[in-house]
């Protein structure tokens, strides 16, 4: 249980202050990619040794593929991530008066790279693919346990410089759903390619993990 709650608790931290401060200052790329960042960062060395850290699906899909984690633990992470997810939403409308954005993830707005659904998959499949491939590289050594956090913060904030633009970023179908909840609209119209292309974007990387980089 304790597992689970750090869970929750991460994933409340990360979409509450990243989703916060992607909208205080009007997702400035550099700000919103360094909230992501630094809070992965905080939070891996704050929970990491309990739930391992988690705090996405798509991350937690990575530890099933890998057999790192167990389809029932796999679940209820999942579950805790969600819930951790929508409270900060609401706690965050709450904070700004107001749930017209929250954060959320869309595609074809004005200003956006990401023009179609095609772009949209496309790229948060390869930026979710980026992220869980260096997660399970510098997880996969003991002797990376002391910078595993900082290396995760940091492809986190790397992913984030690109993926604003396009799509806002998730690779986090956690944090991309607590917000389109609470937002409507075109934001929860949208939220399943947020859902989708994370996990096609791990499933990916678990395989190209286990092929090609893991040690037999």
């Amino acid at each position: 249980m304790k597992k689970y709650i750090c869970e929750l608790v991460g994933t409340f931290v990360l979409t509450l202050v990243g989703c916060g401060v992607a909208v205080v200052t009007g997702a400035n790329v550099v700000a919103t990619s360094l909230a992501f960042g630094l809070t992965i960062v905080a939070m891996a060395y704050s929970i990491g040794n309990v739930s391992g850290c988690h705090i996405n699906p798509a991350v937690s899909l990575s530890m099933l593929m890998t057999k790192k984690i167990s389809v029932k633990e796999f679940v209820f992470y999942v579950i805790a991530q969600i819930i951790g997810a929508i409270l900060a939403a609401a706690v965050l409308g709450v904070l700004l008066s107001s749930f017209k954005s929250l954060g959320a993830n869309t595609y074809g707005a004005e200003g956006q790279l990401a023009t179609n659904v095609g772009i949209a998959l496309l790229v948060e499949v390869i930026l979710t693919f980026i992220f869980i491939t260096a997660i399970l590289g510098v997880t996969s050594k003991k002797e990376n346990t002391a910078v595993a956090g900082i290396v995760i913060g940091l492809t986190l904030t790397l992913v984030h410089l690109l993926g604003i633009s396009f799509t806002g970023t998730s690779v986090n179908p956690a944090r991309s759903l607590g917000p389109a909840i609470f937002v409507g609209g075109t934001a929860l119209k949208q939220v399943w390619v947020f859902i989708v292309a994370p996990l096609v974007g791990s499933l990916l990387a678990s395989v190209f993990y286990t092929t090609v980089i893991k040690e037999k």
